[in-house]
């Protein structure tokens, strides 16, 4: 690490120029490639998987995505004839337009259940020749407005669907923009320095920049969501920021001690940057457990959160000592240089609120241990209600025209029209048709079904469909309910003595059947991710207690932050007023990707914290030191990184997008508790109450595991070295006289 900061300093045009072009050539492929985002979740082998499968065989119309125009007359019905003349021509200019395959209307000849019964609400089924995620979002925003177009006084129309969701404008560079300023505004009252405060988020700019361009291009090799993007920008911002800030620190206590501008940036990136490299790892193992739930949606957002993660690493330790170079001493602020030309080299010791906290936390751990554990436990307790399950467009804010027709469709024709199941099957003979025409009335009468239509055969009569429009929304449990028991008891009748195997497809199943295989695979996951950390950790720091305090540790923040999740989303605590839109379940996905992300989040600041705990452990065997001075001396900069990482999460809440709000509060509260709770409080608190066994390593197994150090050994030497050399002995015997490393426990 030493010889790559010296290349780095001693060529740093080139290393900033190479950043540069790495940006600008990502950049300008990602422009000309465009992006090819795909949400899907189709799991290969569930049940609702078949249905669409049988469905896009039988029917190769039908695989178009299906959006809806709604219309509703406040006064008079959506029959009068200057209603339906003014609609009948939007909707055949609509069917005239790119991309459209089709436009059902209300007013042909079997069109009419798509009248509500009350005359005031109607909608027509516009059908794309593509799915979704390959529709252009111009086609999408050419039927919105020609419907809107329509729009007259008395008379309103709003569309839905998830085409038409790709028109709907998201605030994700606002986003972007008030975090990083946000990022900067406390940078600068951390550092004193302009130019310091603008280094950490230049770093991150250019890596993250330089991440988003790949992950656009990566979606044309895999399949990546279409929120990968952003999660990416937000995971890369906060750790890259920190990083970043982690370095600098050190650089700039470096120089406070009289090393040159050189030998500062060689020794930081030697030492926190080697620790900067093992967190950045912990992080990218957690995302990568990911892959072994062997689902294509969550591998995709896997690797380009990786990705990005990856190259905020490798900025932190090769572009930022470059531009720390090119600063020189202007890392101090005016007054920090006045102060060292006057006053001569002086060691930053921990000293004010940091110190106290420290010597306080040592005299009292069972108490404030007690008081975290309470805090993360009351936190957590929400976790027990967590709901998998569609988030759809009845959660969007009211103001967009997707809510506003979902909420239409509900009060028209009842909250299941906006999340209808398909029952499909094969056909073989007389007795299965005469089944099937058994079966809708069957399903009227079952409960929890409002409507069932005709089935409907494909043209060599093999393959046949039925819709099924629940009582209940598509993200209730109602609605999930009726599912399990159309499989488990419905159908299962139905098919006996004939041939028949009837699969339940639509929104609510596919996404019950996706909840079901993360469920199913969530324990392997999390046992190997927590597995792996406690690896690292157990080889960083040749300790058994350490690795398994990190891990209690991680889960408590993970459930915790779960719990404030489920409170504002499922519960609706807020949602409405931060602008996310009404409560409704959480997403599928959100469990696997947060553990990944929170774990390895968590894993930084126990890695900040422990190695410096570590570092005094080994100068002087004195547990209540070691763990007095590691808090004092690391509690400061991981405050500031954790506020750094808040604002650049909650900003995030801005982009208007619920499933990214999800993860920025999700990730805001893990951090605030684990920088603020847990690191700060509950872990001081438990290493002071088990004294030296925090340390304890079985001999036969400190023999046979590879010697790994965070931070080498020769470096402190070398920085020990040069103090004495400067003739900062007296100044430090001076200064120990208030040093917390002697304050009496």
């Amino acid at each position: 690490m030493a010889a790559l900061a010296r290349w780095c300093v001693r060529h740093r045009l080139v290393a900033v120029l190479l950043w540069l072009l790495a940006f600008g050539g990502a950049t300008a492929a990602a422009s000309v490639a465009g992006s090819a985002y795909s949400n899907d979740y189709k799991v290969p082998g569930t049940e609702s998987g078949r249905a669409g499968e049988l469905l896009q065989h039988g029917f190769p119309g039908l695989g178009g995505d299906s959006d809806r125009i709604v219309w509703h007359t406040g006064s008079g019905t959506v029959r009068a004839a200057d209603v339906e003349q003014t609609m009948t021509r939007t909707l055949d200019e609509v069917a005239e337009l790119p991309g459209v395959a089709a436009v059902s209307s209300p007013y042909d000849d079997q069109g009419a259940a798509q009248i509500s019964a009350d005359g005031h609400t109607a909608y027509a089924t516009v059908t794309f020749a593509d799915q979704a995620k390959d529709i252009d979002a111009g086609q999408a925003r050419a039927v919105v407005d020609t419907a809107e177009s329509a729009e007259t006084t008395g008379l309103q129309v709003e569309l839905g669907g998830s085409a038409i969701g790709l028109t709907e404008s998201s605030g994700g560079h606002l986003a972007e923009a008030v975090g990083v300023i946000v990022a900067a505004v406390v940078l600068f009252l951390a550092f004193g320095s302009l130019a310091a405060s603008l280094l950490p988020i230049a770093t991150a700019l250019v890596s993250v920049g330089t991440a988003y361009a790949g992950t656009v291009l990566l979606g044309h090799f895999m399949t990546v969501a279409d929120f990968a993007p952003m999660l990416g920008m937000l995971i890369g911002l906060g750790v890259g920021i920190d990083y970043a800030l982690f370095i600098v620190t050190r650089h700039r206590r470096g120089l406070k001690r009289g090393l040159s501008v050189t030998e500062s940036v060689t020794n930081a990136v030697a030492t926190t940057g080697r620790a900067v490299v093992f967190a950045g790892a912990t992080v990218c193992i957690a995302l990568l457990g990911m892959l072994i739930l062997r689902l294509n949606f969550l591998g995709g957002v896997a690797i380009a959160a990786s990705l990005t993660v990856v190259l905020t690493v490798a900025a932190s330790v090769t572009l930022l000592p470059a531009l720390l170079s090119f600063i020189g001493m202007r890392a101090l602020g005016r007054r920090e240089r006045r102060r060292l030309v006057e006053h001569g080299p002086e060691p930053e010791l921990p000293t004010g609120f940091a110190a106290r906290w420290s010597a306080f936390v040592e005299r009292h751990p069972k108490k404030l241990g007690a008081i975290a554990l309470a805090v993360m436990t009351l936190l957590a307790l929400p976790t027990l209600s967590l709901h998998l399950g569609t988030s759809d467009q009845g959660n969007n804010p009211e103001t967009s025209t997707t809510r506003q027709a979902y909420d239409l469709l509900a009060d028209g024709f009842g909250p299941g029209v906006n999340g209808p199941l398909t029952l499909v099957t094969e056909v073989h003979g007389g007795s299965d048709r005469l089944a099937l025409d058994n079966l809708d009335g069957t399903l009227r009468t079952t409960e929890g079904v409002a409507a069932v239509t005709p089935v409907t055969y494909n043209s060599g009569g093999d393959t046949a469909y039925l819709t099924v429009v629940p009582e209940s929304s598509p993200q209730s449990k109602q609605t999930s309910e009726l599912v399990e028991r159309l499989r488990d008891e419905v159908l299962p009748r139905a098919e006996s003595g004939t041939s028949l195997d009837v699969h339940v497809g639509g929104v609510t199943a596919g996404y019950d059947d996706f909840a079901d295989v993360i469920i199913g695979k969530l324990p392997l996951f999390v046992g190997v991710v927590i597995g792996l950390g406690c690896v690292l950790l157990l080889l960083a720091f040749r300790s058994v207690g350490i690795p398994l305090k990190a891990a209690v540790m991680n889960v408590a923040a993970v459930a915790a932050a779960f719990g404030v999740v489920v409170a504002i989303f499922q519960w609706g605590w807020g949602s409405d007023l931060l602008g996310l839109g009404r409560a409704g379940p959480i997403e599928p996905f959100l469990p696997v990707i947060m553990v990944s992300v929170l774990f390895g989040l968590s894993m930084d600041y126990q890695v900040f914290l422990v190695s410096r705990m570590y570092e005094e452990w080994l100068e002087t065997g004195d547990n209540r030191r070691s763990v007095r001075v590691g808090l004092a001396e690391t509690s400061r900069v991981i405050n500031s990184a954790a506020v750094i990482m808040i604002s650049v999460f909650l900003a995030f809440v801005l982009s208007g997008d619920r499933v990214i709000a999800m993860f920025g509060i999700a990730l805001a509260a893990a951090v605030a508790l684990d920088a603020f709770v847990l690191r700060t409080l509950l872990v001081p608190a438990l290493m002071h109450l088990l004294g030296g066994a925090n340390w304890w390593l079985p001999g036969w197994l400190d023999r046979r595991l590879p010697r790994i150090s965070i931070e080498p050994p020769e470096c402190r030497s070398a920085l020990a070295d040069h103090e004495r050399l400067a003739g900062v002995e007296d100044v430090l015997e001076k200064e120990r006289q208030h040093d917390v490393r002697d304050i009496p426990g």
